[in-house]
């Protein structure tokens, strides 16, 4: 296949090329795309080097068979007809359109089918924090319909980018010489040595953004009516995001039930035995693919509940990746 990455010299473009690689992923062509300050700039993708061409509205994508696109809400409006007109498939890595009736949003383990009904040629890839709790909720969700879940989440510098994983860098190093006052320039506070629980911007309902994309899109995706309630809070982690789920289910699920479901569920690892300190970490996730449940049990407030924890590569399986096993599906099931 062509394969083109627009937004080729930011965190998600530089994983892209590499989970094209590790997933031996059929690039025949591989085509960077970027903005005018990474336009020029050389990458190397299976030994051969790629110059950036400038992202604009002409025919560049003309004989593209998918583009993996990670440049943001507004550009991604802007290019998506650019893009698309000939054919070519979008797999859109911001929040564009992916509450949009016609964008199919996609977690493969969860909806793949729903990637070959895209009547506009995009499909949406999910917010990060969303594709983790998914692939761990749809296979408690085949046992016994889940009704309602609560999520706190722990979430990596990655989230917000390289520079924000540069700036969490930085205020440990002014902090360890003693300079004063810490940059603070991608977060709202300082990061470092701290959390916060804020998130995007705050909604009407006093909500952030961040966390309502976690109540729309797992609806969305799960073809539910699942409730959802969210606080996402930024954690002075450099990569990988963890997150504390509490389900209800119509039915109770025993924490031995949920275990066997999880050691069979696509993309699942299980780390869970307390006995000896056995649990997910975001060292144990950086770089990985799957996501790793751990902390079963049953909740003590409810008796339908069922708690857990979990965590997962941000830019990996929260993004590159997805959007890779996106197009992986649509090769397997093309027809």
């Amino acid at each position: 296949m062509k394969v083109a990455i627009v937004g080729a010299s930011g965190a998600v473009g530089q994983e892209f090329m590499r989970v094209l690689d590790e997933q031996n992923f059929p690039v025949t062509e591989l085509v960077l795309f970027g903005s005018q300050r990474s336009a020029g700039r050389i990458f190397t993708f299976r030994g051969k080097d790629h110059v950036v061409k400038l992202l604009q509205h002409n025919d560049d994508f003309k004989d593209i068979d998918v583009a993996f696109v990670s440049m943001g809400a507004g550009p991604a409006k802007e290019y998506a007809e650019t893009i698309t007109k000939y054919g070519c498939i979008m797999i859109d890595n911001s929040s564009a359109f992916r509450m949009d009736e016609d964008v199919p949003l996609v977690v493969p383990e969860v909806n793949g089918e729903d990637a070959l009904d895209a009547p506009r040629n995009i499909i949406a890839n999910p917010n990060c924090t969303t594709i983790i709790m998914v692939v761990a909720l749809k296979p408690l969700d085949n046992i016994s319909h889940i009704k309602n879940v609560q999520v706190a989440t722990y979430q990596a510098a990655s989230g917000a980018g390289l520079a924000a994983m540069d700036e969490l860098a930085l205020q440990h190093s002014e902090i360890a010489t003693a300079k004063g006052e810490t940059t603070v320039k991608h977060f709202q506070h300082q990061l470092a040595y701290n959390v916060i629980p804020h998130i995007d911007v705050f909604q009407d309902n006093d909500y952030t953004r961040e966390e309502m994309k976690m109540v729309k899109e797992t609806c969305k995706i799960m073809h539910s009516d699942i409730r959802v309630s969210a606080t996402c809070v930024r954690v002075p982690v450099m990569r990988a995001h963890s997150e504390a789920v509490w389900i209800e289910t119509e039915r109770p699920i025993s924490p031995e039930e949920a275990r066997a479901a999880l050691h069979l569920a696509p993309g699942v690892v299980v780390m869970d035995d307390p006995r000896s300190n056995t649990y997910p970490m975001p060292i144990h996730c950086t770089r990985q693919d799957p996501v790793y449940v751990g902390r079963i049990r049953r909740d003590t407030s409810s008796d339908n509940g069922l708690a857990f924890w979990v965590c997962g590569d941000q830019i990996k399986k929260g993004a590159a990746l997805n959007a890779v096993q996106i197009a992986q599906y649509m090769l397997a099931h093309k027809k």
